[in-house]
């Protein structure tokens, strides 16, 4: 489909065995509380660091759900891959990383990781080093010392400092910036971060931002035209890489018509260095035709 790297977001299992999960909870993604319902914690969630790799490795993935008071789930994309069909498990890091360096050797490619330590804070509540764990499978596989194929992302600044200043890592690395009402177990500022004093601090340890894309385009003014804050111009004012996220078809910001309008504020007006997106395929058609063009 075009991609040149593919994001890993990153837990624990109780085991301390790195899982490429979309976040801390198993509830979201995978069948868990069919399979083991007794297994919640009084919130009602159930942590991927409460259950052993073995037990993971027999849930069921499926499309992101979202659940109600009343405990019924409503599929996040409603259009994408449907049901809860028994065809995809979650993989470890390491699985993960097999995968994609065998369908390089067999397709000729060269494809980035673009790895992200999802809430290492709390892990390190919880007793587990998320950090350590997750370089410790990038060494093992050889992907500790390819900065030109490998990112390391995460929320949490006090996480990718460490990495810079005390774990000295060559990997490059990225700040994502959320909002502060998210609750990112972090206590990261992103207020802060988005000003050109932050963004000065984030060039003392990261190479670039992530931020979220209506961070930097705010809707559509009286005539029609993009507005845009001044977030990507001051993030390249400090030399800082822009990556933003996420790029959804099935997801578009209100003023916005279509997919190809979208990429076009971004990539010809912002002028980010790359983007996510579930749909790469089409980011890189466009670029292609893009580039063609020009």
């Amino acid at each position: 489909m075009g991609a040149d790297f593919i994001e890993q977001d990153v837990v624990l299992s109780r085991d301390g065995v790195p899982m490429v999960l979309h976040d801390i909870y198993l509830d979201s993604t995978t069948d868990v509380n069919q399979r083991y319902p007794d297994r919640a914690r009084t919130d009602g969630r159930y942590y991927a660091v409460d259950f052993d790799l073995a037990e993971i490795q027999q849930l069921h993935a499926h499309e992101r759900v979202e659940w109600d008071a009343q405990g019924n789930a409503t599929p996040a994309y409603p259009h994408r891959f449907p049901g809860r069909a028994e065809l995809f498990r979650v993989p470890t890091l390491a699985q993960e990383i097999d995968l994609i360096s065998g369908m390089d050797h067999s397709s000729g490619r060269t494809t980035g990781l673009y790895v992200e330590f999802k809430a290492p804070g709390w892990h390190r509540a919880q007793g587990y080093d998320l950090v350590q764990a997750v370089m410790d499978v990038l060494r093992e596989k050889h992907y500790h010392n390819k900065p030109r194929q490998v990112f390391l992302q995460c929320f949490d600044d006090e996480t990718l400092r460490y990495l810079r200043h005390e774990f000295k890592t060559p990997l490059p690395l990225i700040q994502l910036i959320g909002e502060n009402s998210w609750g990112e177990n972090t206590t990261a500022d992103y207020d802060y971060l988005q000003t050109a004093a932050g963004l000065a601090d984030i060039a003392s340890y990261a190479d670039g931002i992530g931020p979220w894309i209506m961070q930097i385009y705010r809707g559509r003014d009286a005539t029609g035209k993009a507005q845009l804050t001044e977030l990507a111009s001051l993030a390249q004012q400090q030399g800082l890489l822009i990556h933003p996220y996420t790029f959804r078809c099935d997801e578009l910001p209100a003023g916005i018509s279509d997919f190809k309008e979208l990429l076009e504020i971004f990539v010809q007006q912002a002028g980010v260095n790359g983007l996510f997106t579930d749909f790469p395929d089409r980011v890189s058609r466009y670029l292609r035709q893009d580039a063609t063009s020009s």
